[in-house]
């Protein structure tokens, strides 16, 4: 896959700026790596995260010159993160996933202008800004990977002498993205891919090559994925302008617009023939838990794969999973989290059906939903969905059974950092600098010794 090319940069310790532009917000991270490097790739450290306040870069279609004022507040808190010294050679990336993907494909001339103002705006600030670009899903894929490995030091481990080295066994760790656009997988197999060879990208990383599967799903991100499970409500719906949601708890109401369901691209197939943007539609929520389940399996096309063991859901190919597998879904769903930590895809997690079932249960009153802290409507009114629709595409649909959080946007960094050139290395010592000098002082001393004891014994063996 396409990597930027950075060039080299002055000083022991070198700085980096990534901005995720997700579907539904901007992560700016901040990242540290000495000036050496192990085995051609920068050993990196996360020491900075800022959550840009409004919704993803992607909804400013209609209004792009706003959007670098959204980037203000976190952008002076990392212009106090780093070294003011270092301003001018810390490198800065905007990268958009799958909320931009879909805009560019609906409206390519809005998402350049949206790129364009991001552009103009990192122009003017003090870091060397190297672009705004909207990388491909299986690009998002492979950074989500490399985060997830490189975090559970499947890479590099210390040894005794406080250098890194490959751990032994080489193990790899797979990785599920779950935005709120898209889904990626990403994992080594055990045998070469068979029938999609696109799916197949080769990382170099800390001197290895990795062969790995990965794969983007659009549309099957949280966000998308409720809007086609509500615009299938509307076309089985006898009642057009009002619509019963077994997901959204009992007696809660609310109105959405046809354009909020309707206006995107993954919803557009479903879109009626007398789709008027403005229309409002109002739901009402019965908090059935069962009839849930039942209405998300149906977003996901399982038949089509006939069975077979190399495809996962709508007839995509997937050679078998093997290890273990950690999975990164948006921040503002961990209460839905049915499972925590890392497991194996063959075990079962009964815990998880368990969770759900009771998180569905518990919220199954608007009243009992609003006792959730920091309570926000818009997502906690999703909770029994989210946790359904998650466990499906785990369980029916990648086979996996557990969860945790990570990003792309470090394994972004470090695939970077393969392209700028080491400086002189660091010698690494394995005790401390003051202990070291003694040491060397010590046995420069024992040398000059035993110098002048042999010139002594040259001397005196004379006749």
């Amino acid at each position: 896959h396409r990597v930027l090319a950075f060039f080299p940069m002055a000083g022991e310790t070198n700085y980096g700026i990534v901005l995720d532009a997700g579907s539904s917000r901007t992560t700016v991270y901040v990242y540290q790596w000495p000036a050496e490097k192990e085995n051609n790739t920068g050993v990196v450290n996360q020491t900075y995260r800022c959550s840009v306040k409004g919704s993803g870069i992607s909804s400013y279609g209609n209004n792009p010159q706003a959007v670098p004022k959204t980037f203000e507040d976190c952008m002076q808190r990392v212009k106090e993160k780093i070294p003011a010294d270092l301003h001018k050679s810390t490198l800065a990336h905007l990268g958009a996933t799958a909320g931009m993907r879909l805009l560019r494909l609906q409206n390519e001339s809005a998402a350049r202008e949206v790129l364009a103002s991001i552009q103009t705006y990192f122009e003017s600030q003090p870091f060397d800004f190297r672009g705004a670009e909207i990388i491909s899903g299986q690009e998002e894929g492979v950074y989500g990977w490399i985060t997830a490995n490189y975090l559970m030091g499947n890479f590099l481990e210390k040894n005794v002498w406080n250098t890194r080295s490959p751990p032994h066994g080489g193990e790899t760790t797979g990785a599920l993205d779950l935005g709120g656009a898209s889904a990626q997988i990403s994992f080594v197999p055990e045998e070469e891919a068979g029938h999609s060879a696109n799916s197949t990208v080769q990382v170099s990383l800390y001197g290895y090559t990795y062969t790995l599967y990965t794969h983007s799903f659009q549309c099957y991100g949280r966000d998308e994925a409720e809007k086609r499970f509500l615009a299938r409500l509307f076309q089985n719906s006898t009642h057009k302008g009002k619509l019963v949601n077994p997901c959204y708890p009992r007696d809660y109401v609310t109105t959405l617009t046809m354009e909020h369901i309707f206006g995107s691209l993954c919803t557009e197939e479903l879109r009626p023939a007398s789709y008027d943007p403005g229309y409002k539609i109002a739901l009402e929520g019965t908090g059935d838990p069962t009839l849930c389940r039942e209405k998300v399996y149906s977003l996901f096309d399982f038949q089509v794969c006939h069975d077979r063991e190399d495809c996962s859901f709508d007839g995509v190919y997937q050679p078998k999973v093997k290890g273990t597998f950690v999975v990164r879904s948006k921040p503002t769903e961990d209460l839905i989290h049915p499972c925590s930590g890392c497991m194996h895809p063959e075990n079962v997690c009964v815990a998880c059906l368990c969770h759900i079932f009771m998180l569905c249960v518990f919220f199954k009153s608007i009243f009992q939903l609003r006792l959730v802290p920091k309570f926000d409507e818009v997502y906690a009114r999703s909770y029994c969905f989210s946790a359904h629709y998650i466990y499906h595409l785990l369980i029916n649909g990648y086979k996996f059974t557990r969860q945790t959080c990570i990003a792309w946007s470090l394994g972004y960094m470090l695939n970077l950092t393969n392209m700028i050139p080491a400086e002189s290395p660091l010698t690494q010592l394995p005790m401390k600098p003051p202990v070291f000098t003694g040491m060397m002082v010590f046995f420069a001393g024992v040398a000059l010794l035993c110098l002048v004891f042999l010139i002594y014994l040259c001397m005196v063996s004379k006749p």
